[in-house]
């Protein structure tokens, strides 16, 4: 049967500071900053946590459901390295906001930027054993930054969520179902051993990346026949931490499989990696939902004239990763772009940076463990009347003995 994506959705935050203006702030070395392929960094308010990205994700989803369509909501899955509680999940908070109905299986996985893709296939799994013929299940990717200021790594963490409906109708995309490549092992590459620290070896991590590209694919090829890199996908999405990186795997790839010349590579990149990008680079690194804003890149900005199959790469630190593939058609560009990322993207609010430093500041104190609170949004208000006033999105309102309640603002 058909298994995968019916309806997919990023959302990716009310502003943005201007990467080349970090970098410059923070004195980092501007002879690195071509090697980032960076443009814009997302950055979120105080008045916002993975809760509301998730809703502000899928709502726009649901709101193109008909009531019966809705009613098969049967399970919703929250992907998160985010979370709020030790015990509840942020899918909860998500369901009750979404109005979904009761009848619902409602968890959360985690697995670094790996655990959307872990959501999807335990999806796509679901609808394929046909235990409830017809239903739907909603996953979610969704994560803030947890940066520390004065890093590298700053420039490129990112808060977003991408919300996808996964179905046996998939418009969006449809899973080569079955035709998937594994690779995990132990690594302490990357780590959030608090609430507001992200710590690791990033040049482990760099490694354990190519390394699991390498491998995932090559077990890919032992589920799939005459499967090749260069010839069986039209196109390529990567989980994308940054740019540069996604090049220097692509790179990696081909000169290890095909001894391509820099020429070759070069142009083989252009046409099938770079569109993917036309997202990322807007937005930097949102973890669990890297890969599906990297698909959801392709499929806006690629020439898709036909019957096209997509290579996808999802990597989590620590480490997990998975290479799949899928099919995209007209129908897919059609679908997606009713969505309007691009033109969301470009209304967000263009950061100065002192009001960059006030949110960094100010969306510390709002992290995992706050027990009571009143959100203010006085001290941002440019930022949050230019993006939430009188837009109908999910905001934070309060805290109360450790529970998050929010309303539409």
């Amino acid at each position: 049967m058909r298994v995968g994506i019916e309806l997919m959705n990023f959302y990716g935050g009310p502003a943005y500071i201007d990467v080349r203006t970090l970098f410059s702030a923070r004195g980092l070395d501007l002879e690195r900053f071509d090697n980032l392929m960076m443009e814009k960094k997302a950055v979120g308010l105080p008045c916002e946590d993975p809760v509301t990205n998730a809703v502000n994700a899928a709502k726009p989803i649901l709101d193109r459901l008909t009531d019966e369509e809705k009613s098969r909501i049967e399970m919703i899955i929250t992907s998160s390295e985010s979370g709020l509680d030790f015990g509840k999940s942020l899918a909860t908070y998500v369901h009750d906001y979404l109005g979904v109905s009761r009848t619902c299986r409602l968890f959360e996985v985690k697995q670094a930027c790996y655990g959307g893709t872990a959501a999807l296939q335990m999806a796509a799994g679901h609808i394929a054993s046909q235990a409830s013929p017809g239903c739907k299940v909603l996953v979610i990717a969704t994560d803030v930054a947890k940066s520390a200021k004065l890093s590298y790594a700053e420039p490129s963490q990112a808060t977003g969520a991408v919300a996808m409906l996964i179905s046996d109708k998939p418009d969006v995309l449809e899973l080569d179902f079955g035709a998937n490549g594994l690779y995990s092992y132990e690594v302490m590459d990357t780590c959030r051993p608090l609430p507001d620290e992200e710590t690791g070896d990033p040049d482990m991590s760099l490694l354990s990346y190519l390394d699991c590209l390498e491998n995932s694919f090559k077990a890919y090829q032992e589920r799939v026949e005459d499967a090749d890199f260069r010839e069986t996908f039209h196109y390529l999405a990567f989980h994308c931490p940054f740019a540069g990186m996604v090049k220097g795997a692509h790179r990696k790839m081909l000169r290890g499989l095909y001894r391509a010349k820099p020429d070759v590579i070069e142009a083989d990149f252009v046409k099938r990696v770079l569109p993917s990008l036309g997202y990322s680079t807007q937005v930097g690194n949102v973890y669990s939902a890297g890969v599906y804003l990297a698909l959801c890149g392709l499929i806006d900005h690629a020439d898709i004239s036909g019957f096209t199959r997509i290579g996808l790469f999802s990597y989590g630190s620590g480490c997990s990763s998975e290479f799949y593939s899928g099919i995209v058609t007209p129908r897919s560009k059609e679908v997606q772009a009713a969505m309007g990322i691009r033109e969301s993207l470009n209304s967000r609010y263009a950061l100065s940076m002192p009001e960059y430093e006030l949110l960094v500041d100010l969306n510390k104190e709002l992290l995992f463990g706050v027990k009571e609170c009143v959100i203010d949004t006085s001290a941002y208000q440019p930022v949050y009347d230019h993006y939430f006033a009188g837009k109908g999105r999910l905001v934070l309102k309060s805290i109360d003995n450790y529970h998050r309640k929010y309303g539409w603002s």
